[in-house]
């Protein structure tokens, strides 16, 4: 396999939504170094995964592609019961679809979601963190924190703990039974401010015109918590927990649903006409939970369809370590 890219924000960046979307189209036509995709015949029979943000756009794509592998599919979704689970079932072909509910806004309700899947008593073999959204403005959860920082991060790290506390994920180094966690990013996070740390979990106000940049660094946090865990699960020879990050690039989704109206009627036909479907989106995904040219490897970054490194500041030991400590602490009370 090549070496990955180098990493480094792709065109002009994201540091506002014009730029952000000048960047999603250059991405588009960037050919370099494309992996295959899985093929029909890499089945899933027997194994089980969990994808959040699973009713609509991406996450819902990702749901049926692996249903139609043969995996049981849980798809955890604030919304859309019991409809998106029904329409999954159709276009799959298959019956092994549940829905379970979940805010991940709310960490207590993620803790919720939690007690469910350790209930139900079956491992996961895939766990995919797809959730995301980018609202117009500062907008907080239940505990306190700002929703993109609680969904895109804070309840991942929260639901990470407790699946592997609960023994709802289950580590091994044998081909074929190694788990694989894939979280699902953005090359936003190549251009987004160094983490203030001493600011750390803190709301920060921000609008329609640098909404872009704070999406940008939840995701930087993201990045760099999964470039952590991918260290401490595997910190033996053996890789024993497969963990993966990607950015999906552009996609003709919902995501920016809260934008102003007169936004809309420009940025909707826009994504549309430019944008990937969803569909074609979920292959990087599928690659990293499932593809067997993943077997065996950790901490793999895709841009799209091409291996890339997490941007500098994601890989730097001493921000992963600062970073897991001092989410450690927010998500405590959560946890036990």
């Amino acid at each position: 396999m090549t070496e990955p890219a180098k990493a480094g924000a792709n065109a002009v960046g994201h540091r506002n939504p014009v730029l952000a979307v000048l960047t999603a189209i250059s991405d588009m036509f960037s050919q370099k170094g494309q992996l295959a995709p899985i093929g029909p015949d890499e089945r899933l029979d027997g194994k089980t995964a969990l994808v959040t943000g699973a009713n609509t756009g991406l996450g819902k794509a990702v749901a049926v592609d692996l249903a139609q592998r043969g995996a049981f599919v849980y798809m955890a979704c604030r919304s859309g019961h019991p409809e998106a689970g029904e329409e999954v079932k159709i276009l799959s072909g298959s019956q092994l679809v549940e829905m379970l509910p979940v805010d991940l806004s709310d960490l207590e309700s993620a803790a919720d979601l939690c007690d469910l899947l350790k209930s139900n008593g079956r491992p996961l073999d895939i766990a995919i963190f797809n959730a995301g959204l980018m609202p117009a403005r500062t907008r907080c959860g239940p505990q306190g924190f700002e929703v993109m920082f609680t969904v895109h991060f804070l309840a991942s790290r929260l639901i990470v703990d407790r699946l592997l506390a609960d023994g709802v994920i289950v580590p091994s180094a044998e081909d074929g039974k190694r788990p694989r966690i894939v979280f699902v990013s953005s090359e936003s996070h190549q251009s987004a401010k160094p983490i203030d740390f001493e600011k750390f979990g803190e709301v920060v106000e921000y609008g329609v015109t640098d909404g872009v940049a704070e999406y940008g660094r939840t995701k930087l946090h993201l990045c760099t918590y999964a470039t952590e865990l991918a260290k401490r699960l595997n910190a033996n020879k053996d890789v024993v927990v497969s963990v993966h990050s990607l950015c999906p690039g552009p996609i003709a989704s919902d995501i920016a649903r809260e934008a102003p109206g007169w936004v809309k009627p420009i940025l909707g036909p826009l994504m549309k006409l430019t944008f990937r479907a969803p569909e074609k989106a979920a292959d990087p995904v599928i690659l990293l939970a499932a593809g067997k040219a993943m077997e065996g490897r950790n901490g793999v970054y895709l841009h799209m369809m091409r291996e890339k490194s997490v941007s500098d500041l994601a890989a730097n030991d001493d921000n992963g370590r600062e970073l897991w400590n001092r989410s450690a602490e927010l998500v405590a009370p959560y946890v036990s």
